[in-house]
């Protein structure tokens, strides 16, 4: 088994243009696809689950679209919380903060604090979140540290690294799965999925099931992870 599967969520507003919907319709039925999403990873036992949803290049989308994604995040953050608590959820949330709404904010905050102490699943979410922000973010923290001198530059390894990146605790994606048939990775993740293994498929988001995760699962188990070996 995969101990973390890191998810880009692609295909909400294609779904709702072929049934003659408004994107906002397709954003609330991707909702409905990643509570079910997290009910699969927690049932067949991932230790890790991070899903992309949403990233710093989302923000240039039509105004009516991201406030209907705002107001949707933070509904559904708040709704969310019980069943994260039955079943032993962990939220953890990656990205910048800053730009965020306050109440999105204040939500995505409650729900992480209240959910700080669960040992079961950590539900990894990457939003306002860009990897290239990450490495930028990473890179400016060490050099902070070699100008204090508590690092010089020629000792910096690939731990210190990691350890200054957003995910800093968790490890690195095993599997990559990447819905509605685009083949790219989408500033996602960009240090961390260096040897993970990548699952696309046409399937749209809202129509992603939990029988299409243990598909991607069933064929991660097929492959052989050399790790750049023979």
């Amino acid at each position: 088994m995969p101990a973390h599967v890191a998810v880009i969520m692609d295909g909400n507003g294609r779904w709702a243009t072929q049934r003659g919907l408004p994107r906002a319709a397709g954003h609330r039925e991707g909702v409905k696809a990643t509570r079910v999403l997290v009910r699969a990873a927690d049932a067949v036992g991932l230790r890790y689950l991070t899903l992309y949803a949403f990233s710093t290049e989302n923000w240039s989308r039509p105004e009516d679209e991201v406030s209907t994604l705002m107001r949707l995040l933070e509904e559904s953050i708040y709704r969310e919380l019980p069943e994260l608590m039955e079943r032993n959820v962990r939220l953890r949330v990656i990205g910048r903060g800053n730009g965020v709404p306050l109440p999105v904010r204040r939500g995505i905050d409650h729900v992480v604090h209240e959910t700080r102490v669960n040992t079961g699943l950590t539900l990894v979410m990457a939003f306002n979140y860009g990897g290239r922000d990450e490495l930028l973010d990473a890179f400016r923290a060490l050099a902070r540290r070699v100008r204090a001198g508590e690092l010089s530059p020629e000792d910096i390894a690939e731990t210190d690294v990691s350890g200054a990146l957003y995910t800093d605790g968790v490890p690195d994606p095993d599997l990559l799965i990447r819905t509605s048939g685009e083949m790219r990775i989408s500033n996602f993740l960009l240090w961390q999925i260096a040897y993970t293994e990548l699952w696309m498929t046409s399937v749209l988001w809202p129509d992603f099931s939990s029988c299409d995760l243990y598909r991607a699962i069933a064929d991660f188990q097929r492959r052989s992870r050399r790790f750049g070996g023979v």
